[in-house]
């Protein structure tokens, strides 16, 4: 591991104040992932500014109903956080199902966020890996790519999004509250996180000087009915092949409301909008989630060892919307 310089910040102005007198320095919040991957001098940073003492890790109400998740927040104090378990429980299920215990009381919020996406030969720093080396190549598309994305990937990249607690995010059209040194401003979750194209070495549209201090969660009263399902090698800590996140509201056999995000797909967390067009105002039926399935996945693309992945996901939207609509 490359030396480097630590510092801890009291609050956001000195936290961004640090992190400007170096060059190449990185917000350290719990390190679940950057400090993993500094140990494989993937990420090699000047200066870390700690900002984990930061008072931004309150859960707290918004006026309009809706949840505030301070940054600093540590993702089992959002799974046990009563109002998540209530009023948003896929969120709950999601960070559950995303990592040991351990990891869950280490990392934060923002860094849940701001983990980078990747898989093994972004890893192995003998691979060709437009991630790690702009321009390099990207060995995983002829390699083994079982693990890889089927929706949104790029001749650059084809890695997918490792975050559970994103894909529910999505689904709700949560808000991330950011501060730099122009001031704070809102960025929409679904436009946090970036697809490959020809600059897959750049994962989200946050500006290297810019902190985030909170995601906003809008009042949603169908998220009451919510579920994730996520499906995985094993069933101890492993990334997703496909994770589905989505909450139903159903009217007299129609559905009156959809939300639908899917995980492990593709190199963002992937808000499912085709299918919830499908859905809404749909008879809320086995026919309707098929079809909702089948127009979501259309523009899905496999691999020589990732195919299986589309109807997986074709699957997991089915089983999970069916689910829910035997609950309503």
């Amino acid at each position: 591991m490359k030396n480097f310089a630590y510092a801890r910040a009291s609050d956001t102005q000195s936290a961004l104040h640090l992190l400007l007198q170096t060059p190449n320095a990185k917000f350290l919040g719990g390190g679940t992932n950057l400090v993993d991957l500094m140990r494989e001098n993937i990420e090699q940073p000047d200066a870390l500014v700690d900002v984990t003492g930061l008072p931004l890790d309150q859960i707290e109400e918004t006026p309009d109903g809706g949840l505030l998740i301070g940054a600093t927040a540590t993702n089992t104090a959002v799974a046990m956080h009563r109002s998540v378990r209530e009023r948003y429980p896929f969120l709950a299920q999601a960070i559950v199902f995303g990592a040991s215990g351990q990891l869950r009381n280490m990392a934060t919020v923002a860094g849940n966020l701001m983990q980078r996406t990747r898989c093994l030969y972004f890893y192995d720093t003998v691979a060709r890996c437009n991630k790690r080396a702009p321009g390099s190549g990207c060995d995983a598309i002829d390699g083994f790519n079982r693990m890889h994305a089927v929706l949104g990937a790029s001749d650059s990249c084809i890695a997918t999004h490792p975050s559970d607690m994103c894909i529910p995010l999505a689904a709700l059209d949560a808000k991330i509250n950011v501060i730099g040194p122009n001031g704070e401003r809102t960025i929409p979750f679904n436009d946090f996180h970036r697809l490959p194209e020809d600059t897959p070495q750049i994962d989200t549209n946050l500006q290297p000087d810019e902190l985030i201090t909170g995601i906003e969660i809008p009042p949603l009263g169908f998220a009451k009915r919510s579920l994730y399902r996520k499906v995985r090698d094993r069933a101890s800590y492993a990334f997703a092949l496909v994770s589905v996140a989505a909450a139903l509201e159903v009217e007299n056999g129609t559905v009156k409301n959809a939300r639908l995000a899917l995980g492990g797909v593709a190199h963002k967390p992937w808000r499912a909008l085709a299918a919830e067009r499908v859905l809404t105002g749909a008879k809320a039926d086995l026919d309707t989630f098929r079809q909702a399935a089948e127009a979501e996945l259309a523009p899905a693309r496999g691999l020589a060892h990732n195919s299986f992945k589309i109807e997986l996901a074709k699957r997991t939207i089915v089983g999970v919307l069916s689910e829910l609509a035997e609950r309503s």
